[in-house]
């Protein structure tokens, strides 16, 4: 016992010194590109963090455990947006966010989920074919985040550049991926072990622990992100991460294998990830800033969500 939870800090303490390093090599590589912040946040960011939650489920699938797929993606949109945008958002609301660089995005996640919402109802999970045709929509968010990266309304401060090249800095980022990557595992896996011994339930421990888990990488560049002066790169991070769970969680094990997904899943976890992305992303939309009421909200949702799912057990 005193092993496994000497792991789960060990990877706690990776997770943390790979988001710091994280964020600076990310807004390096954001000003030698000349891209806006949020962009970058939404695209390599967002695609470093959401490696362990890819992973995860990828194994998962292939090991037969179906609903720590689904639940995982679910859960850590849940936990991306109520918890991690809903902390960041209290502590520092986003004060200018271009309407151009979230607007396609928000319509691309909805548009995602919508579809797939009625594609499990229709078929009780997720097959092939809506493996295939997810991984078809990463294609294009890639392909529109080269072509339509949005964002030139931002507004940004002029900062100091550092020292260092374009290559530095993007091994410096895969090095930072990795050491999330490492750290979420150990933390991920031991913690499982110690859930499973007080007697929780497979899918419970995919919607909050695990997602918990492998959100850490998000929440750690979020809140460095603040601390930094760099706030719209942890909120690109969050959408971008959110798409991806979406994308690449459910698509890649969807294509590989099909999944079974449990009627919960698609009436409370899918409706409540639309429910806390529009809390959070709406007034972005229209005010292209959010304020403390939205993080608060935010909160006040996932802490009724967590103790919930934990009151079912």
């Amino acid at each position: 016992m005193i092993a496994t939870i000497g792991l789960c800090v060990l990877g706690l303490v990776l997770i943390c010194l790979g988001g710091d390093r994280l964020v600076d090599a990310a807004v390096a590589i954001a000003r030698r590109l000349k891209i806006p912040e949020i962009v970058v946040g939404a695209t390599i960011v967002s695609l470093g963090t959401t490696l362990p939650e890819i992973l995860v489920s990828t194994t998962a699938a292939f090991e037969g455990s179906a609903s720590i797929s689904v639940g995982n993606a679910l859960g850590s949109i849940i936990c991306n947006t109520a918890l991690i945008a809903g902390m960041t958002q209290l502590i520092s609301p986003a004060k200018k966010v271009s309407r151009s660089s979230i607007l396609w995005r928000i319509v691309l996640f909805f548009s995602v989920i919508c579809a797939m919402i009625v594609a499990g109802n229709l078929t009780g999970g997720f097959r092939r074919p809506v493996g295939v045709l997810l991984l078809l929509c990463f294609v294009f968010y890639a392909f529109m985040n080269v072509k339509f990266p949005g964002g030139e309304d931002e507004e940004e401060e002029e900062k100091e550049e550092k020292d260092g090249s374009l290559v530095k800095e993007l091994v410096t980022l895969a090095i930072c991926a990795a050491l999330l990557y490492v750290g979420s595992n150990l933390l991920v896996d031991n913690g499982i072990i110690l859930a499973e011994k007080l007697g929780v339930p497979e899918r419970v421990i995919a919607v909050t622990f695990i997602a918990l888990g492998t959100s850490l990488p998000e929440l750690v560049t979020s809140l460095t992100s603040i601390i930094k002066g760099y706030g719209n790169v942890g909120l690109g991070n969050i959408v971008g991460a959110n798409i991806l769970n979406l994308l690449l969680v459910i698509g890649i094990p969807a294509t590989i294998t099909g999944m079974p997904v449990e009627e919960r899943a698609l009436l409370v976890d899918a409706p409540l990830c639309m429910l806390v992305m529009a809390v959070l992303t709406i007034p972005l939309i229209f005010r292209q800033k959010s304020s403390r009421i939205q993080g608060a909200a935010l909160l006040i949702i996932y802490v009724t969500y967590a103790v919930s799912q934990f009151m079912m057990v």
